[in-house]
């Protein structure tokens, strides 16, 4: 098992965390458990797209014009 210390939010402090058994297949699952309180910690990489400045002011990404 992967094991790795992070601040846990119920214990208020820096504690041990452990991968816990994968029951879906995932090749690395996301989920963390605090080994002290059994607290749930997901961890996933967070994407973030950018559209640079190149049309004119005011234009808005085609996802953000059909969620308006």
């Amino acid at each position: 098992m992967h094991e790795r210390e992070l601040r846990c939010v119920i214990c208020d402090g820096d504690m041990l965390f452990e991968v816990p058994p994968c029951e879906d297949g995932h090749d690395e699952c996301p989920e963390l458990v605090c080994t002290r309180c059994g607290a749930a910690e997901v961890v996933a990489p967070i994407v973030v797209h950018f559209w640079p400045q190149s049309g004119p002011p005011g234009r808005v990404a085609p996802h953000q014009r059909r969620a308006a």
